[in-house]
């Protein structure tokens, strides 16, 4: 299992540094991909997100989400994005702790050279049972698209990897 789940997480990351096609310039590329952690804070008794999403593709999606051309480069126009941001993300990724649906409040987001990263965080949950996930970030603009989530709760990480259409998945840390 550690094996096979080493072998989809390394092969990202191998095409990415590749070396055939830069990113960040409009170019498609040869897989579409996106992380999401979600890590209990029992102390402070929340949930803390991160989704990591390559720029071009990310606003590829928000301009069609938004009807208008979101650049995610621009220091002008964040405040902008970052609604849209907000928007398409909670959208697309819907949580459930031990079987009811959480809220997400958006935090903030940050450019790295050619992913963006966005944060979030659910309040009031003082322990977790169980999860299930519902992520179909990208979904509606590239149909190869991959959604890798990696859950930790009480320091036990689980992780499982999405390709499009599968959009639901279930971490049960009983």
């Amino acid at each position: 299992m550690a094996l096979s789940l080493c072998k989809w997480l390394l092969l990202p990351i191998l095409m990415i540094n590749s070396g055939k096609e830069p990113y960040g310039n409009g170019i498609a590329h040869p897989f579409y991909l996106s992380v999401t952690e979600i890590n209990h804070n029992p102390k402070e008794q929340t949930l803390e997100i991160s989704c990591k999403i390559f720029t071009n593709d990310f606003e590829t999606s928000l301009s069609r989400f938004a009807s208008a051309k979101i650049d995610l480069s621009d220091p002008k126009a964040k405040a902008i994005a970052e609604k849209y941001i907000a928007a398409y993300v909670i959208k697309h990724l819907q949580l459930k702790v031990d079987g009811r649906p959480v809220a997400l409040t958006f935090i903030g987001s940050e450019k790295e050279t050619d992913a963006t990263w966005s944060y979030f965080q659910v309040n009031n949950i003082a322990s977790v049972k169980k999860m299930d996930i519902s992520n179909s970030l990208l979904y509606e603009s590239f149909e190869t698209e991959i959604n890798i989530i990696h859950v930790t709760v009480n320091g036990n990480r689980k992780s499982t990897k999405l390709n499009n259409p599968q959009s639901n998945a279930s971490f049960d840390f009983q």
